[in-house]
């Protein structure tokens, strides 16, 4: 399933110019992230689990996550100064964002997804940026490349939030009322035209089907292919010279911040589609 997955995404960067080559081969970076180390799995004989380069930085980007709030909140103050008035600023900032895209209710519930993910990707692209990064080998392979320039790890973050999507929408609506709320009328229709009319609104919803299963891929794709293409032509600029590679460096900032803020925008809008007229609903009524 990986691998269908993986070959739609290169297909479609392919025909919009990112990858090249008939079998996805790239000069300079790679597509795919080699492989650092074989960890066998205990009680499945056989079976390893791959660390691969990326995997290595996709983990530092955790921890480093984990160690500022960590020495941001190790001694809380009332009025916060320093790293703990940093933290709280960065995270009232995207509730406040957050919120005015999903609403109060959602933004209540599942904001730890959004403020996880943003920062998780945002990280990961500024990691890979630094010095030494694609250039250290361990065994003849780069020792740590950009997380997200790597398909693997784009695809788990379209396909989990796809998973969490499915258990926050029946949470908020209900079996019935999600099927009725894609293949039922919408518009507050009435009477002979709400019957006349469902054939189409069926129609209209298998095309959401396809749709919502359609968002993984392009979440992976998206982001995948923006932050590969800026870490490969970072890489061919610095086999020219350091100044050479100074302006994408700089546009490279501003692509990470933006594909971050990207991916937390369309997550949080396809939530706020399918179960948003709900709250809605609700804060209308109390009202």
């Amino acid at each position: 399933m990986r691998c269908l997955v993986q070959r739609i995404c290169l297909a479609a960067m392919a025909m919009g110019g990112v990858a090249c080559g008939a079998e996805g081969e790239h000069e300079g970076l790679s597509a795919s992230a080699p492989v650092l180390w074989e960890i066998p799995i205990p009680f499945w004989d056989g079976h390893t689990l791959p660390i691969s380069n990326s995997l290595v930085m996709l983990a530092a980007a955790v921890l480093v996550i984990t160690l500022i709030l960590k020495l941001a909140t190790r001694r809380m103050e009332r009025i916060p100064h320093g790293l703990q008035n940093f933290v709280e600023w960065v995270f009232e900032m995207l509730y406040v964002f957050v919120e005015g895209l999903i609403g109060k209710k959602l933004a209540k519930r599942y904001f730890w997804y959004f403020a996880t993910v943003f920062l998780l990707i945002l990280v990961s692209n500024y990691m890979g940026l630094l010095p030494g990064v694609g250039e250290i080998t361990y065994r003849g392979q780069p020792l740590l490349r950009g997380a997200n320039a790597d398909l693997n790890v784009t695809v788990f973050l379209g396909f989990f939030y796809t998973l969490l999507w499915f258990i926050w929408v029946l949470r908020e609506q209900g079996p019935a009322r999600f099927i009725a709320h894609t293949f039922g009328p919408k518009g507050g229709l009435t009477g002979f035209l709400k019957y006349a009319l469902l054939p189409i609104f069926f129609f209209v919803g298998l095309i959401e089907v396809l749709s919502i299963c359609i968002r993984p891929v392009a979440l992976a794709a998206r982001l995948f292919g923006n932050i590969f293409a800026g870490e490969a032509i970072l890489e061919q600029m610095g086999g020219v010279s350091f100044a050479a590679m100074l302006p994408f460096m700089a546009l490279e900032l501003i692509v990470g911040f933006v594909q971050a803020l990207v991916f937390l925008m369309l997550t949080a809008i396809f939530l706020k589609t399918q179960v948003g007229e709900d709250e809605d609903e609700e804060a209308h009524a109390e009202t």
